[in-house]
């Protein structure tokens, strides 16, 4: 193979490979990542044939990291993360401590240094954005509650992954590896860690909120496709390239911060629309490269070793999650949707493992098993959301605890005594406050109408109470929230979330506690929409027919007007 075309024929053996195992798996009713991730292990060097070039195969990967997680930027503003702050920012750094010392008690129990088992356990507790965003996206739920705060958990791990990354030379020393900088103190890596994070994130909100999106105006104002797609791609990996070099940020965390400050755009949504190709093209590649560094030798002469990672990464570190997330009393959903979304690991374990190595601190088997561990929990990873259902209705049914604590007393899962009557009578009740709900919410508002809102968000909830707004936190598909927010005496009920998931059964039982109120529902696609009519008899607006509905009235009042003015 000429050298010069190892780029040409690794994606065209990534993109060919995977698009046949792809189809293989879809055929066999298994998600096409499993497809991809064959397609990595045939084209590898661990298996005889053709081998791809590894380190370019990484290299395409790194930048399907970025277009992905810049594409959740364009859909995760600042006030999201903020939003789920208090329980993704405590979640996330309790998960990690917990997943790390099982990884630190497995490297002791098999003869491996504190260092090692350090690295091993940090490696496991970190699970990979990439999977978690296909699986959202893939289930519709990724601007839902709890989607937003799976990625916001996420984005956490890897804000303190980040700070691992750059702590760890400067600990490998004492930790018994070889040592970074040996006049680098500990005291000095982390406050110049702390330093260039802080830099970058305020540049970001404060200089980038203004000049990235005005920058996309200039470009769409030259009526160009191909330049404002360039510029999109271009805005992605740029920053995230920039963040990396100027401010010691990885990849992955830079091009989250470029799609939320592009978010400030009104081109936000075609600028996703118009990055969306790519970042699926792209998104194979990472599978098809992780599938590549995998040596299956590792299954036959660990499977014990392989076994107890794949224990610890799919239910060591996800049941740990799910019981904080109880214990902060949001719903067994929530609970088990995030559980599901961090029963993985992916592109970061494999940055902390190689550097582990590369510091003296983790043996060789350390990065396999790994590497086993993560194809392994990326292949499950989509089964575990397929039987969130049955497992939540399971343990509802067989566990006297979970029982327990979904009935314990919670003083945001019911109105305050001192809520007058009169706005409890004949009132809206809106479910969701999002971006949708808060406006739906300002309006109700300026209109003098009482309402009260059912939200999953604790914090919102929180936050409403104070301005005197009433509010209660669940999901709004279980009969006890809605008769908390007094549907039986309401006028109509309107469903303002974007997870339609739950919309028949919140009709359902609205109508079953009050037969005579109005249903008003969001939807997003045309086929949503004409079942959703169908089944619920409720008025449903679809967000593409409003918008042409708005812009023509607009268009008819502009022709009146002028007619009366000739």
């Amino acid at each position: 193979m000429h050298h010069e075309l190892s780029l040409i024929t690794t994606i065209a053996a990534a993109l060919g490979f995977g698009l046949l195992f792809g189809m293989i798996a879809v055929r066999l009713k298994l998600p096409a990542l499993v497809g991809y991730l064959a397609a990595g292990i045939v084209i590898g060097p661990a298996t005889p044939g053709f081998v791809a070039d590894v380190s370019l195969a990484s290299q395409l990967a790194e930048i399907g990291v970025m277009l992905l997680m810049f594409g959740v930027g364009l859909h995760f503003s600042l006030r999201d993360l903020l939003d789920v702050r208090r329980i993704a920012l405590p979640g996330a750094i309790l998960q990690i401590a917990v997943a790390t010392l099982m990884g630190i008690g497995m490297a002791y129990l098999w003869g491996w240094s504190l260092g090692a088992g350090l690295v091993f356990g940090l490696a496991l507790s970190v699970a990979s954005t990439v999977v978690l965003l296909r699986a959202l996206e893939a289930r519709g739920v990724l601007d839902s509650m709890n989607g937003r705060i799976a990625v916001g958990w996420l984005v956490v791990e890897d804000l303190v992954t980040v700070l691992v990354l750059v702590l760890l030379p400067a600990l490998a020393g004492p930790l018994g590896g070889k040592g970074g900088d040996g006049d680098t103190s500990l005291l000095y890596a982390l406050g110049k860690t702390l330093l260039q994070v802080g830099a970058f994130v305020a540049f970001m909100l404060i200089v980038g909120r203004k000049l990235f999106p005005w920058f996309l105006w200039r470009v769409a104002k030259t009526a160009s496709r191909e330049l404002f797609t360039l510029s999109v791609i271009a805005a992605a990996v740029g920053i995230a390239y920039g963040s990396s070099e100027l401010f010691g940020v990885s990849f992955a965390l830079g091009a989250f911060f470029a799609g939320m400050v592009l978010r400030e755009s009104d081109l936000s949504h075609r600028a996703a629309e118009e990055s969306l190709p790519l970042r699926d093209a792209f998104s194979v590649l990472f599978f098809v490269s992780v599938g590549m560094l995998f040596d299956p030798m590792v299954l036959v002469e660990s499977p014990l070793k392989v076994l107890a990672v794949v224990l610890v990464i799919i239910f060591g570190k996800s049941i740990a999650a799910m019981l904080l997330v109880l214990a902060l009393r949001y719903p067994l959903n929530t609970a088990i949707t995030v559980s599901a979304s961090l029963a993985q690991i992916g592109e970061f374990s494999f940055i902390l493992a190689a550097l582990g190595i590369s510091l003296g601190l983790m043996p060789q088997e350390g990065q396999s098993l790994i590497l086993a561990g993560a194809i392994i929990s990326i292949a499950v990873n989509p089964l575990l959301f397929t039987a969130i259902e049955p497992l939540q209705r399971w343990l509802r049914a067989n566990s006297q605890a979970v029982r327990n604590m979904e009935a314990s007393p919670d003083p945001l899962a019911e109105l305050p005594m001192s809520v007058p009557h009169e706005r409890l009578t004949g009132q809206v009740v809106l479910v969701g406050f999002g971006r949708v709900g808060r406006r739906i919410a300002d309006e109700l508002t300026a209109q003098g109408v009482h309402f009260v809102v059912a939200e999953q968000n604790r914090e919102l909830v929180e936050a409403l109470r104070r301005r005197d707004q009433p509010a209660v936190v669940g999901n709004a598909a279980e009969p006890a929230v809605l008769i908390q927010a007094h549907i039986a005496r309401a006028s109509v009920l309107v469903i303002a979330t974007p997870d339609t998931f739950h919309v028949r059964t919140m009709v359902e039982t609205a109508k079953m506690l009050n037969p005579t109120i109005r249903c008003v529902v969001r939807t997003h696609n045309e086929e949503e929409a004409e079942l959703l009519r169908k089944e619920t008899g409720g008025k449903v607006f679809l967000g593409e027919h409003e918008l042409a509905g708005s812009m023509s009235r607009y268009v008819m009042e502009t022709l009146e007007k002028k007619e009366h003015a000739h």
